[in-house]
């Protein structure tokens, strides 16, 4: 099965261990991902904030050439450009006015028959059923489910499953042989974007998330946004400082745990660019 796929910005810098797993999960279950030629920066967390014609341009340029390169749906793994793309979208489809105008800006025809697959999405359509006879390492573990803002908001776009407590993270997981949690932090914010100009405030909202998490008796924290795994791994300083204490729980992407349950190596998953270590023994994931 081929399918489009969009990378965005973050996969190919700073996340490229959730762009690597995405692709050996995927390869590993027979889905091939051709990535789209020529796009651009979906505008993420800026644009919106600055113009929205240029918050709609960007993202509208992508569809416009998945639909050009004659695929059917995409698969955009970052859950802003996830957000981004289906935001564009839905307000296209529902102002006629508005299409005209940054289809003008674009320069592009676009008629909106793409299907936007966010991560979960795609393993949901194309491997659940197939996952379970896979599975040679159960991934044994107590997990967190965390969605975050941008993969379940706004919800009459998204239309997730639960928009306070979504569940189809913790079925993935449950599936793999993990036990999902309950807890009450399931889409909260990280802090997003603020990563850099107030990390503070970074370390303080995501340090209550791993808080609860630890407090809950997660072994791992399971994410499907590369910007929830930015700022829960790499400002685990600021999130020490805030807690006043340490807290070395690990954050891993779904396509990572799914991964090391179907039997992919932690160098195909890219488990070794984790600021927080995922301690490997043997074929056993230890993660405390």
């Amino acid at each position: 099965m081929r399918i489009g796929f969009y990378p965005g910005c973050s996969l190919n810098g700073t996340s490229r261990e959730y762009n690597e797993s995405v692709k050996a999960l995927a390869q590993a279950m027979g889905l091939e991902l051709i990535e789209l030629k020529d796009w651009n920066c979906c505008g993420a967390t800026a644009a919106h904030s600055m113009s929205k014609q240029l918050s709609l341009a960007l993202p509208t340029r992508v569809l416009a050439l998945a639909e050009q390169q004659g695929f059917q749906e995409i698969v955009v793994p970052c859950a802003s450009c996830y957000n981004r793309l289906s935001v564009a979208q839905y307000e296209l489809m529902h102002n006629e006015a508005l299409k005209d105008e940054i289809l003008t800006t674009v320069g592009m025809r676009y008629l909106g028959h793409v299907k936007i697959l966010n991560v979960i999405q795609m393993i949901e359509k194309y491997m659940l059923d197939a996952l379970k006879e896979k599975i040679v390492r159960p991934f044994a573990h107590q997990v967190a489910c965390y969605y975050g803002c941008l993969l379940v908001r706004p919800h009459k776009i998204l239309n997730f499953d639960r928009l306070e407590d979504p569940q189809s993270m913790d079925k993935i997981m449950s599936l793999i042989g993990a036990t999902p949690i309950d807890w009450a932090f399931k889409t909260e914010c990280c802090g997003a974007g603020l990563s850099v100009s107030r990390t503070d405030l970074v370390g303080r909202l995501s340090g209550n998330i791993l808080k609860d998490a630890d407090d809950r008796g997660a072994e791992a924290v399971i994410v499907a946004c590369p910007m929830c795994h930015s700022n829960l791994d790499m400002r685990r300083p600021a999130i020490n400082h805030y807690l006043a204490k340490p807290v070395t729980i690990p954050v891993l992407y779904i396509t990572q745990a799914i991964g090391l349950a179907v039997g992919l190596t932690p160098k195909e998953l890219g488990l070794g660019r984790h600021f927080v270590a995922v301690n490997l023994k043997e074929a056993e994931v230890c993660l405390k």
